[in-house]
């Protein structure tokens, strides 16, 4: 006679996973991002992302690539949270409509359940078309969320412009939402949502004696939300909040302007000489760095050029506004070697070719 062999627990699988519910007869379908090192064994901090207009459907998919879900797959280790992510239909327009309210909070409840979320750590964000929904969810659902993150959302519907003359509005929200602790985004240039909106609710909370961030972007257009996400600070803001200490806060308002670009160091333009050549990786010219006067330029491998300004000796960032830094690289003996390209997402060596720094430094 054979033993029966002991039943084995399947394993959770991890990263961005289907799930599905039914709301007053129609099903709907979300996704819910896992990290790595989940398990069934602690209570996890759960977020609750709303995407925006160009993610609607009804595949449960598009939600996943715009925004938060998008920082979270270039940097997995800032995010260590269980995040939902529900899905407007077509045939509904707006976050805020009462029924797609009612599906996010049952597919963030659904979650909290199956994947032993922690009510203490709910957090709640979204983007454009989402980030009006933040905020009436947050409205509509005060004791809920230990954190909110509105990026550039507001309150002032499109598809409702008399809304703009109620001009009690954000205080109406503001006293609605009370203490929950809120860091809102938003680009200085938004054409689609107005920076008034984002400040009409800076200023109502404030008035409230809310805690409040309001970081505007200089120069940004409408997706801000790029930079809100990839900013590593975020998730540990979120982190230090939990709705039991919410009662226990002091009244906290801040505004700032980010600039588009640092102010440029000073430096001496003769260090730029030993800058200049070409880098390559893999025996592909990636770019080339050249002088004009006192001032030094990139030249990538479509033949565009951008000039570079000095963070300090050494890092370089673009007059263009990006993100990205150029790292220049040197051995032991303080000769250059190459540069890093540092984005967001990775670091690249680019190593400088021999025959340029030869000529380059005679």
């Amino acid at each position: 006679m054979l033993a029966a062999s002991p039943a084995v627990a399947r394993r959770q699988d991890t990263g961005f996973i289907n799930r599905k519910l039914t709301l007053q007869g129609a099903v709907h379908k979300y996704a819910v991002y896992l990290p790595e090192n989940w398990n069934d064994h602690q209570l996890w901090p759960v977020i609750l992302f709303l995407h925006g207009s160009g993610e609607r459907g009804t595949d449960g998919l598009d939600q996943t690539q715009i925004g938060l879900p998008a920082a979270i797959r270039s940097h997995p280790e800032r995010w260590p949270f269980v995040v939902v992510m529900p899905q407007v239909p077509f045939q509904h327009h707006h976050w805020t409509d009462p029924d797609m309210m009612q599906m996010a909070i049952a597919a963030l409840d659904a979650s909290v359940k199956e994947f032993h979320g922690d009510p203490q750590r709910l957090y709640l964000t979204g983007l454009s078309l989402g980030g009006y929904g933040t905020w009436e969810i947050a409205r509509n659902w005060p004791h809920k969320f230990a954190a909110i993150v509105p990026v550039c959302g507001g309150i002032f519907w499109s598809y409702e412009p008399g809304r703009w003359r109620d001009t009690d509005l954000p205080e109406e929200y503001a006293r609605a939402i009370g203490r929950t602790p809120i860091w809102i985004f938003h680009g200085a240039e938004d054409p689609v949502v107005v920076p008034k909106q984002a400040v009409l609710m800076f200023e109502a909370l404030k008035a409230n004696n809310g805690e409040v961030r309001f970081w505007e972007y200089a120069g940004v257009r409408h997706n801000v939300w790029d930079k809100a996400y990839a900013n590593p600070e975020l998730p540990r803001w979120l982190l230090a909040h939990n709705l039991s200490a919410i009662a226990t806060l002091q009244p906290v308002a801040e505004r700032i302007l980010i600039p588009l670009h640092p102010v440029p160091a000073k430096v001496n333009p003769a260090i730029y000489d030993a800058y200049v050549g070409q880098y390559e990786d893999q025996g592909v010219i990636q770019t080339t760095i050249f002088r004009q006067g006192d001032s030094l330029y990139a030249r990538n491998r479509v033949g565009e050029s951008n000039e570079l300004f000095p963070e300090n000796p050494t890092t370089f960032f673009f007059a263009s506004g990006s993100p990205n830094r150029l790292i220049f690289q040197k051995d032991s003996s303080g000769q250059v070697k190459g540069l890093i390209y540092h984005d967001d997402r990775h670091d690249e060596f680019w190593a400088l070719v021999a025959q340029r720094r030869t000529s380059a430094q005679r």
